[in-house]
């Protein structure tokens, strides 16, 4: 007698594949939203420039970190398919298909309508087939006397094996005709551009005439590259570049000194293991071939440009043209009028909370702070956390100053900041130097919270003063990005900063926190717990919402919870700058919830997550991303805005704000593609244009 069958399940599996988009496949999408701006003809021209170079720079950066663990993990079969079930082959396969499309739209964008744009706003990029001839003599003059002299072409053969690539640079592949003063047979060689060389030549005007005319160091190397191989005919001539994998690995528990081992890891990073090959189109089979053999690469790795290999280079432009009508308005962010007026910030901070949305409110009065806190005798002491500072941040200087004036100063600084090892290394040892005691985390957990607590004597009795971010200690990122910062003297706040900080430097034990959510102890918890409150209201019939706004998306039992809380009837909105993983709008699973994208002048950076709680909301500021690392393998802080009045300041201004976009805003759509909202019948509305109109008129 046959079994009956089971009955089939009501209840939907909210981990099962076909609810998870890629991870990968999502962040790249990230670049096509950049793109659409270097392509819209409402955003100043050098602005879209620099778009498409910023897209050129996140695509080095996928490959050299995302694609290279990637198939670092397919090569040794440690690659675990994802919450989306992708297996390692599929997933490589359907990056490469999307990376196709992104660098055809990339090159297209460029030829097709910025080149003849900026040369309508006599911005000329030379390519050596319409070089005049005083146009070329000029140049070829250049070249012998600038370019030649650093030049050391390297000529393929059993004596002159294929020299090791550093990662990124712009090379040239040379085919030769003929023989040596030696009798050797010529046939191929290579050209390094020299590092030290700039990679974009401005010709002067009383070469060029009118406008401003610039010429790409790879076109001249190219038209004169039979100057550097005199006696041989040269057949041809090809651009390339190799991108490598440039994640840093470093056995943390292993090691004796971080800095140290970060030292010695750094220098071979620019070797590590292939993973693109950017050619020419009009590189040959055999040519591309030979670079495929020597890079111990695939077919599949090659990428062909339709203009320069290197075109990340022509985001140079914007810095050296004084041209303010190409680019977008320019602002000066105040000071909140309560700061602007107090001569002494602790009085002002010790009886309220001060709210910073940078850029629109300067990051001058981070800085002003601290400078107080360096030349109050009343200050004792002062700790600070460092991810990305900037080397040219005065906040280091006053660091050193205030270590020389007698303070106790703590500096946790993150070594493993990514691409910014270097710099992080150079700062910890200026600061020890001056005195200031550096630590740098804890083995295995990014230090990626935004923390500065000042400890000062008033009356006999200490106080702390706390600085808490959603973003970088960097005064250059402060402009470009939107953060959150709150000052506080709260002192359950300052209680729990001291707590979290202790644990850092003395590697404490376990701490309870009153106001402050800790990753990884707190956070994740927390979040989850959060939402299933939602959930419970709603099953309860009472109103139930969530806010939420983020760099990226990605963490599975996040993303469950959340899907449960759509399934009981919680209205959710996410503001998901980058990669998000979920898929919004599904029937009896995600009908709920909404996910935009802002993408605009400014980077969205700040992360604020609000719960309704039944007319009791709770809203958080915080460094850390609903994603895996973030909630479980970093420290990261979550604050509170309890002042009624900036707490709604910062619901209006990042959450309401961005969910009324409908200029820049890009909805995602349940197959994962995203479409940019339109008016409609509404008036246009910009949530970045509303802020600076607001704080900077």
């Amino acid at each position: 007698m046959p079994h009956p069958s089971p009955a089939p399940s009501s209840e939907p599996d909210l981990s099962a594949p076909g609810l998870y988009f890629s991870r990968e496949l999502a962040a790249l999408e990230f670049n096509f939203r950049v793109l659409a701006l270097a392509r819209d003809p409402k955003v100043p021209l050098l602005e879209r420039v620099r778009y498409l170079s910023i897209v050129a720079n996140n695509l080095d950066e996928f490959f050299e970190v995302r694609v290279a663990m990637l198939k670092h993990h397919h090569t040794f079969g440690s690659a675990a398919p994802g919450p989306d079930g992708l297996s390692s082959s599929e997933l490589l396969a359907r990056i490469r298909t999307r990376v196709l499309d992104l660098v055809t739209e990339q090159y297209a964008t460029w030829q097709e309508q910025l080149r003849p744009q900026m040369d309508a706003a006599q911005i000329h990029i030379l390519t050596r087939k319409h070089w005049s001839a005083r146009q070329r003599r000029w140049l070829q003059g250049y070249f012998e006397h600038e370019v030649l002299p650093v030049l050391s072409p390297l000529g393929l053969d059993p004596a002159h094996p294929f020299p090791r690539i550093l990662n990124k640079t712009l090379n040239i592949a040379v085919v030769l005709k003929g023989r040596d003063a030696f009798g050797h047979e010529g046939h191929m060689a290579l050209v390094r551009a020299p590092r030290s060389l700039p990679r974009i030549i401005r010709v002067p005007a009383e070469v060029s005439g009118p406008g401003e005319h610039f010429v790409f160091l790879a076109e001249l190397l190219q038209a004169f590259v039979d100057l550097m191989f005199p006696g041989f005919k040269v057949v041809g001539s090809y651009q390339f570049r190799v991108t490598r994998n440039s994640e840093l690995i470093v056995e943390e528990a292993e090691v004796q000194n971080l800095a140290l081992a970060l030292s010695e890891e750094l220098i071979g990073r620019g070797y590590a293991r292939p993973v693109r090959l950017e050619i020419a189109n009009d590189c040959p089979k055999a040519i591309t071939a030979m670079l495929i053999q020597n890079f111990q690469l695939e077919e599949s790795d090659v990428y062909r440009c339709d203009g320069p290999v290197n075109i990340i280079r022509v985001g140079l432009l914007y810095d050296w043209l004084d041209r303010p009508e190409l680019k977008f308005p320019r602002f000066n962010p105040q000071l909140p009028a309560v700061l602007e007026n107090a001569k002494n910030k602790f009085d002002l901070i010790s009886q309220r909370d001060v709210l910073l949305h940078h850029p629109y409110q300067s990051f001058a009065a981070v800085i002003d702070l601290l400078r107080q806190a360096t030349a109050d005798p009343q200050v004792l002491a002062i700790k600070q956390t460092l991810y990305r500072a900037g080397e040219d941040t005065p906040l280091v200087d006053l660091l050193v100053e205030a270590a020389r004036n007698g303070k106790d100063i703590t500096v946790v600084i993150e070594l493993r900041a990514r691409f910014d090892e270097e710099a992080n290394i150079r700062l910890a040892t200026r600061l020890q130097e001056a005195g200031v005691q550096v630590v740098y985390g804890v083995v295995g957990f990014k230090t990626h919270a935004k923390m500065l607590l000042i400890v000062r004597r008033e009356d006999g009795v200490l106080r702390r003063y706390v600085h808490l971010s959603t973003g970088n200690y960097h005064q250059i990122n402060s402009r470009t990005y939107t953060d959150i910062g709150l000052m506080t003297a709260n002192a359950e706040i300052g209680e729990d900063l001291h707590k979290v900080f202790q644990q850092l430097s003395g590697l404490g034990p376990m701490i309870e926190l009153k106001r402050l959510l800790h990753s990884p102890f707190t956070l994740y918890t927390s979040v989850m717990a959060k939402i299933e409150r939602e959930t419970v209201h709603a099953q309860a019939g009472r109103p139930a919402r969530i806010v939420a706004k983020l760099n990226a998306l990605n963490e599975a039992h996040v993303i469950e919870a959340l899907y449960r809380a759509s399934q009981a009837g919680v209205e959710i909105d996410l503001i998901v700058r980058g990669a998000c993983t979920l898929r919004p709008g599904l029937p009896g699973i995600s009908e709920r919830i909404r996910v935009r994208s802002i993408v605009g002048r400014f980077l969205e950076h700040s992360r604020v997550y609000w719960f309704a709680n039944n007319g009791e909301a709770e809203i958080y500021c915080a460094s850390a991303d609903w994603m895996e690392r973030n909630l479980m393998r970093r420290i990261e802080v979550a604050f509170p805005i309890l002042d009624p009045e900036l707490a709604a300041r910062v619901f209006e201004e990042t959450l309401a704000n961005g969910l009324a976009d409908n200029t820049q805003a890009w909805l995602l759509g349940s197959d994962g593609r995203y479409v940019r909202a339109e008016p409609g019948e509404n008036p246009p509305y910009s949530a970045q244009l509303s802020l600076l109109e607001r704080f900077c008129p």
